[in-house]
């Protein structure tokens, strides 16, 4: 089995170096996390293009929450996507639900249609949904969509475990063929379970800043994970 997958959240250019210079293989780009992870801008994302060469996988929601918003809105989110393609963007990270917790069709196809040719992430907006099962196969088959991002639970993964750890064994059935990379308030000691469930991608972003969102990534607290990643398992 290759080495898990290991993708850091990253603010800006210092962010990306220390992640990986930690020692993370991709990187998801925001901005401010008090809303969760908006989109960044084009000039953002072009100075952490030219800071490193790893992957990036940049995130298209323009407000809190995980509705698309109105035609306008969703308008402005697609040309922002538009302007990042033109800046060089190949990963994205997206996943918009209506009003009954299903996915949003309408906003996700106009985004995919944008992103055409692109890998893409259906973000944290499953451990929202009315019903995980019936979104992934809402999903199936479209273009692009290679990673489902979850903690298993909107609470995180310490409830979500178990709800991970039986996707894990359903990988590879119809609306199961993503990856799954596990994501929101992950903690190193969930890492043994997750990894013997055959789960291999981890998504971190507080957990490698000793100060916080307020503070830049540790790249000594990325080569914890590093490590721990890779140690075989017992």
């Amino acid at each position: 089995m290759s080495r898990p997958i290991f993708e850091v959240i990253a603010l800006g250019p210092e962010d990306a170096v220390a992640a990986q210079s930690g020692g993370a293989d991709r990187l998801e780009l925001v901005t401010d996390m008090a809303a969760d992870g908006l989109t960044p801008s084009r000039e953002v994302f072009g100075r952490i293009r030219a800071a490193v060469d790893l992957p990036l996988r940049v995130m298209l929601r323009l407000s809190d929450g995980f509705g698309a918003g109105d035609a306008r809105e969703l308008d402005a989110l697609c040309e922002a996507a538009q302007l990042l393609r033109r800046e060089g963007a190949e990963e994205f990270v997206l996943g918009f639900l209506d009003s009954t917790g299903r996915a949003d069709l309408d906003a996700v196809y106009a985004v995919v249609d944008v992103i055409e040719g692109c890998a893409w992430t259906f973000h944290r907006a499953i451990d929202r949904a009315s019903d995980r099962d019936a979104v992934r196969l809402q999903l199936a088959g479209l273009p692009g969509l290679d990673t489902f991002l979850t903690a298993g639970s909107p609470d995180g993964v310490d409830t979500g475990l178990p709800v991970l750890c039986e996707e894990a064994a359903r990988l590879g059935e119809p609306g199961y063929e993503p990856r799954l990379l596990v994501g929101g308030g992950l903690h190193l000691h969930h890492v043994p379970a997750l990894r013997a469930a055959g789960l291999d991608a981890f998504h971190v972003g507080g957990a490698v800043r000793s100060a916080g969102w307020e503070g830049p990534v540790d790249p000594e607290a990325v080569r914890a994970w590093r490590e721990a990643l890779d140690s075989p398992l017992p």
